[in-house]
């Protein structure tokens, strides 16, 4: 989908809602008529903040990745566990998570701030869907804040430079910068590579890169492939990757053990056990994407 900036701008704080202007509020077109990255995430994770085009779009993706479901379960599990080796274990106390989607919890604030309740977190994303959630639902501890603001991926300026976020976040120090599922939905004319460099350069020494990307190596190519063209021809975009092209976005940093692997393998919370044997998990080739976690 392509990451346009809507007409709302605001953040929630862990006392209350915040607006990025007047506090007016205009009327924002949803597109519902067309699928749309956050809610068809949403359909597969089994929420219900979704419309026709995002289930028609997440049953055609099932189709042609009938492991779908379990990719995008996988994905926020990863999500949790690399927070948690953040907060708990690399001692990281803000949070910068772009594209976050509609809130599912625990979301990424409960997870950081359940161990360090002076944790900061800054939102972004531009589906209003995703705003009218955020703002009963991103809600943080005292000790810390929480923050939303309406912002668009392919500006990463305008994220860095948001009053919101300079508010909640000193980038001076330490931050974590999530990229969860999100980089293979930029549009052909956006440079990812370029993007990244831009928010990783902003931040301090100390501070991680997290990605999720979506794999064009893992399933056989007609299959991803089939899901990419789908999402074009109802106006969207899917970038998939393979795992060399998401290395690139690792380039001068240090990557945590085990590195780039499926977000099944990495870290997981229970011993591996063999695929196929009862209560078996899914195995490297059932969920298409990459994982990784590196210190800037």
């Amino acid at each position: 989908m392509r990451f346009l900036t809507a007409t709302w701008e605001g953040a929630m704080t862990s006392t209350g809602w915040m607006s990025g202007s007047d506090g007016g509020r205009e009327a924002v077109d949803l597109h519902t008529d067309r699928p749309h990255a956050a809610r068809v995430y949403d359909f597969l994770l089994g929420g219900k903040t979704h419309y026709p085009a995002d289930r028609e779009a997440g049953e055609r993706t099932l189709a042609n990745v009938p492991t779908a479901a379990v990719t995008a379960r996988e994905g926020r599990a990863f999500m949790h566990r690399s927070v948690r080796h953040l907060a708990a274990e690399a001692g990281v106390r803000q949070f910068l998570d772009i594209g976050t989607g509609i809130p599912t919890s625990p979301n990424l604030h409960e997870i950081a701030q359940g161990i360090a309740p002076e944790s900061r977190v800054v939102y972004t994303d531009n589906d209003a869907i995703v705003l009218a959630h955020s703002r009963a639902l991103h809600t943080g501890t005292p000790e810390g804040r929480t923050a939303y603001i309406q912002a668009d991926a392919t500006d990463p300026e305008g994220i860095l430079g948001h009053p919101l976020l300079r508010e909640t976040l000193d980038l001076s120090r330490p931050t974590a910068l999530i990229l969860s599922l999100l980089l293979h939905w930029l549009p052909d004319d956006a440079d990812a590579y370029a993007i990244v460099r831009t928010l990783v350069g902003a931040l301090a020494p100390g501070s991680y890169l997290m990605i999720a990307h979506v794999a064009n190596d893992i399933f056989p190519t007609e299959q991803v492939g089939a899901v990419a063209r789908d999402f074009k021809s109802s106006g969207g975009q899917m970038n998939p990757r393979n795992r060399a092209e998401v290395a690139r976005f690792f380039e001068g940093m240090t990557l945590v053990e085990p590195g780039i692997v499926v977000p099944q393998r990495w870290r997981p919370d229970t011993p591996p056990v063999e695929v196929g044997a009862p209560g078996a998990g899914p195995g490297d080739g059932d969920v298409p994407v990459w994982a990784g976690l590196a210190r800037i």
